[in-house]
Formats: structure tokens, sequence, C-alpha cells
């Protein structure tokens, strides 16, 4: 018999949450309804602040026995199909219809079946990944530029248990307090330095002849495609 892993997660807010509740929360974040978490305990201080107050990093165990949980981040993926679960949960602005029909395609060739997963992890779409994401979909920047992007500013992996069953595994261990003075500036300035790195590359002659979402859109890009390869 398999043994139980055991994952420590944390969950950065501006107060102590000792029992999540299923169905609370946004339904338009990343990967729709969940509790978003992150094996990194200083990103959760840095999410907790992210308002500008103090906060709390709130700790916990997930047992992950019997759990089905998709990793957007295995080899098994793209990050098209990132981005069509992103496309799928979160509101883009789309500049025209080449965008319209680019959302479309990836809906039909990239979508991943969340609903039937317990638990999800993949990236986390920061404002400034988010921007990354709609200048992809909007054709402004090349599929090499948004793979190289998502690794800009030690960007956080995040780990959203979403049903009842994987809330049921969540046991909550302590509350951290979370000082804005100390973890805003850190969220700021790794914001910061991805814009920056971001501008940078999309400066570079490269781009040019790299390829973008109209081109992955007029050869009907399949999720086996090589060139999606990083």
């Amino acid at each position: 018999m398999a043994q139980a892993r055991t994952l420590e997660l944390f969950h950065g807010s501006t107060k102590i949450i000792q029992k999540p509740i299923l169905g609370q929360g946004n339904r338009r974040n990343d990967y729709g309804l969940g509790f978003y978490c992150t094996p990194n305990e200083q990103m959760a201080g840095e999410w907790a602040c992210s308002n500008g107050a103090d906060g709390f990093i709130n700790a916990y165990n997930l047992n992950t026995h019997g759990l089905k949980i998709l990793n957007l981040n295995s080899p098994d993926y793209t990050i098209l199909h990132w981005l069509t679960v992103l496309i799928q949960n979160r509101t883009f602005s789309l500049s025209g219809d080449a965008a319209s029909l680019a959302a479309e395609y990836l809906a039909n060739s990239f979508s991943v079946p969340v609903q039937e997963y317990d638990v999800v992890r993949g990236y986390r779409a920061d404002d400034s990944y988010f921007a990354f994401a709609s200048a992809f979909l909007n054709g402004t920047i090349s599929l090499p530029t948004l793979q190289k992007a998502m690794h800009l500013g030690k960007l956080g992996e995040q780990i959203v248990p979403r049903t009842q069953k994987a809330f049921d595994q969540l046991e909550f261990t302590d509350a951290r307090p979370a000082a804005a003075n100390y973890f805003l500036p850190r969220f700021q300035a790794r914001d910061q330095k991805a814009r920056q790195d971001f501008q940078r590359m999309k400066n570079q002659p490269s781009v040019l002849s790299e390829p973008r979402m109209i081109d992955i859109l007029r050869e009907q890009w399949q999720p086996n495609d090589p060139r999606l390869k990083p």
C-alpha cells in the first residue's frame, strides 16, 4: 500500500484561518474556487501583506493520500495548458478578433479538466505575470518570451485544494504574524524586477523571428508540438 505524503503549505491572509470553508473566496482566481496556498512561507508572507496591512501566515499539513492532484508544471503540460486554465477562470481583455479566436482555439485544444481533480498546483499569476499572459494572448509578445517571463522575479508555485475531500485532509498547524513593513517591500521589489526584466526581454532582436499566438493559431499547434518545450 502506498504511503500517504504530507505537504506543508502556507496561506497568506489578513486573518487567521483555522478551518477553510469550501466555496468561499473569489471564483475568478487562477484555478477557480479553492483554497490558495504555497509551499513557500516567505511567499505567503508577501501575499498576506500585498494590500499594505499586516497579516498572518497560516500553516497547514495536507495529507495527499487518495487525492487526485493536477500538476500543471509537470512535463505532461505546456505553458499553453496553464494559460488556457487561466483564460477559463480569470477575465482577460481581448484586443480584436484574433485574440478572441486564439482564446477559443486554446479552449478547444489545450483545455484541462480541472474539475476532475482535488488539488491543482502550478504558477501563481500575480499582477505582473497575468500581464505577461495577457500580452501573449493579445499577440504583443512571443511564446519564448512568455516562457522566460514565467521564471522572472522568482515566481511562486501555488497549491490549491479545491474539493471537500482535499479540505478534509488539510490540517491547520499554526498562524504566524506577517509584518507589512517587512514583506510588502519584498513583494514590490520582486514584482518590479520581473516587470523590468520583462521589458528588457521584449526589446531583444530575436523576438521578431519567434512564434506568437497568431502563428500557433494559424498553424493549429497541438499539445505534443516540440516547439512548446521551453
